[in-house]
């Protein structure tokens, strides 16, 4: 099936690596061109080396700068012409339960994970024209709780409604916004959870014996529904959420 994203423009947050980075291989891979942001510019600039300088350009940003959504919409039209859509992912917040984490990790965690990711969405969304998309990279904990990540628990189910507003206010202007839910899928962020256990083998063990599939994702297979849902193919698809998870959610 042809997707539709030869020569079309997303933006991609926290893309040096993990989910961001494999959405932005499926999308070269399919045609489109990417800018790429995180925080690390070695990160950015090698993750622009894998993809290919004529197909994507770095930037070197942070969510929590009220400048950095104007300068990824600038990059975008500036070095390719045209923008269609971005793929809106930050770093997990730090663990504990809420009743653990500082008022400190709150107040920085929604800086960043929370008002950050609505700054860009915004911007981004008020630049778009019809056929652009927006796809939130967020948590199975927008439906579900997840022990031990507090801050998670209460600003990814935010995060999904703020996507659910914004796909109502530009989905008469042909913009769509879709939060996408992903699982247990070996990144780092997870690598870093099972660690924290003390015992990352049985932590990885009991997470795999949870997940139907019985096994972790990759994050390609992330990246690949991501691609799809940025694309003109998904058309039809707006204010939902989608869980990757392989089946570990229970609700229907």
């Amino acid at each position: 099936m042809d997707l539709g994203l030869t020569d079309r423009v997303y933006v991609l947050t926290g893309a040096s690596r993990g989910l961001g980075f494999a959405t932005a291989e499926c999308l070269v891979a399919d045609g489109a061109r990417v800018v790429l942001s995180a925080r690390d510019e070695a990160a950015v600039d090698a993750a622009v080396r894998r993809l290919g300088a004529d197909r994507a350009v770095g930037l070197t940003a942070d969510l929590t700068d009220p400048r950095t959504p104007t300068r990824l919409v600038d990059t975008a039209r500036e070095r390719f012409g045209r923008l269609d859509g971005a793929l809106v992912s930050v770093g997990g917040p730090p663990g504990g339960t809420a009743a653990q984490v500082t008022d400190e990790q709150w107040r920085t965690s929604f800086e960043t994970v929370f008002l950050g990711a609505v700054r860009l969405s915004r911007t981004i969304a008020a630049a778009l024209t019809e056929g652009g998309a927006i796809g939130l990279v967020l948590s199975t904990s927008a439906r579900t709780p997840i022990t031990g990540l507090g801050i998670s628990n209460g600003l990814r189910p935010g995060l999904a409604g703020v996507a659910k507003d914004l796909a109502d206010e530009y989905g008469p202007r042909g913009v769509r916004v879709v939060s996408l839910l992903p699982g247990r899928i070996m990144t780092d962020r997870n690598r870093e959870l099972f660690a924290a256990t003390g015992d990352a083998d049985r932590a990885r063990a009991e997470a795999e014996a949870a997940i139907p599939v019985r096994r972790l994702g990759e994050p390609a297979e992330f990246g690949r529904v991501a691609a799809f849902v940025l694309s003109p193919a998904a058309s039809y698809l707006t204010g939902l959420t989608i869980p990757v998870d392989g089946g570990a959610l229970r609700g229907l």
